[in-house]
């Protein structure tokens, strides 16, 4: 064991938590109260996530996976519905439109932002399709202008999977607030944790109610206007046929803390990723997170793209055996990366490539050529809010030492 902890302290982490002595000291504040459930302290992180995004309202729940969840039921969304989603991304963002009985359509992504491929987007649309899932991956805006265009050409919902868009903006409009919802994430991955938490931003204010009763049981009044109420003792109608999928005030009130610093955390990432370009600007076989004019980036994550040239040629002419060659490469590199303490993953997962979308839908993993190029040649290298200089040190010289 002792080994294990020397060695787990001297390796660099992909992702690491870093919070101030007041935001640890914070969740005392409803433990001492004795309402540790849905209450004042969501209120106020509500308040201020809609604050800092620019939404009208903002919907405090228990993952980003909720959020999603929530708003294709709002919306109505089952089966015999489609609904449109990037191949390249985290799971869940396909699972929740499977768990309301819809159908996941699948367009394959842009391979320099590793977003989807808006210019594939309209030849997807079908009579059956019913809503828009595009995904602002590892806090880089998706092309929304187009999409949204194409969203109001064909009268279609747009749900922003907004998980990783902390702090990205697109044209100076924070994501998560272009649809009819936009969904976030608190996981430790993410910039803002709460452990595990999400919210559902709107400017939709009936969509909101309807979220509030979705995730509280389906309860008109939740348990502190109740207890607030003039008569506390009675219980409430349930309009709706919900969940539970109710935010703690223990997971809220560090949200909130959290929340006073938000501006310097995205400043923080934003230094740490200028300082990879930097030095890996002269690097031809790593592709660095996409720079575009007009889009601020939130780095939630610093995911590359190894051997940008031959990969993109491997997914334009879905040459299998090249990029099953390049994947040996890549993972050989994470090897050696992983031997001198640096930890790394892939970006995220081609979801038509697991098993459970490739069997029920029978694809195969060239039906989506750059999603599945992103699925075996993408890495992600250490960014976190806290990382120390040394730490960032150590990550740019083994890098730059090659993968060979």
């Amino acid at each position: 064991m002792e080994k294990f902890a020397e060695a787990a302290e001297q390796r660099i982490p992909i992702a690491r938590t870093s919070l101030t002595e007041e935001e640890i000291q914070s969740v005392l504040g409803p433990l001492r109260s004795g309402w540790l459930v849905q209450g004042p302290h969501v209120h106020e992180f509500e308040e201020k996530w809609s604050q800092f995004t620019g939404a009208k309202h903002s919907v405090a729940v228990t993952s980003c996976t909720s959020a999603l969840h929530l708003s294709l039921l709002a919306l109505g969304i089952g089966p015999g519905d489609e609904v449109i989603v990037p191949a390249f991304t985290w799971v869940s963002t396909a699972n929740v439109v499977e768990r309301v009985g819809a159908k996941v359509v699948f367009v394959d992504i842009d391979l320099l932002t590793f977003n989807i491929d808006v210019s594939q987007l309209e030849g997807k649309v079908t009579p059956r399709t019913r809503a828009i899932l595009p995904v602002h991956l590892f806090g880089l805006a998706a092309d929304m202008k187009p999409l949204m265009a194409i969203a109001e050409k064909y009268q279609l919902s747009v749900i922003e999977d907004a998980a990783c868009g902390f702090g990205s903006t697109y044209f100076d409009q924070h994501v998560g607030t272009f649809g009819t919802a936009g969904s976030f994430s608190f996981h430790p991955r993410k910039a803002i944790t709460t452990g595990e938490g999400g919210m559902v931003t709107t400017d939709d204010e009936d969509f909101a109610v309807k979220l509030r009763q979705l995730r509280d049981h389906g309860a008109e009044a939740t348990d502190l206007q109740r207890h607030l109420s003039a008569k506390p003792f009675l219980l409430p109608d349930f309009p709706e046929a919900g969940l539970n999928q109710r935010m703690t005030d223990i997971q809220a009130a560090l949200g909130s803390t959290q929340m006073n610093r938000a501006k310097e955390i995205v400043a923080e990432r934003r230094t740490l990723a200028k300082r990879y370009d930097e030095e890996f600007d002269d690097l031809q076989w790593l592709q660095t997170p996409a720079r575009l004019d007009g889009l601020g980036h939130g780095y939630q994550s610093y995911a590359c793209l190894f051997k940008p040239a031959e990969a993109i040629s491997a997914a334009e002419s879905r040459d299998t055996q090249k990029i099953a060659a390049l994947n040996q490469e890549r993972n050989a590199w994470m090897e050696r990366l992983h031997r001198a303490g640096i930890s790394t993953r892939p970006a995220t997962h081609a979801v038509h490539m697991l098993s459970y979308y490739g069997n029920h839908y029978g694809l195969a993993a060239e039906d989506f050529p750059s999603a599945f190029v992103a699925n075996d040649c993408s890495i992600s290298l250490p960014l976190f809010h806290g990382m120390e200089e040394g730490e960032q040190d150590r990550v740019i010289g083994e890098v730059q030492k090659g993968y060979f």
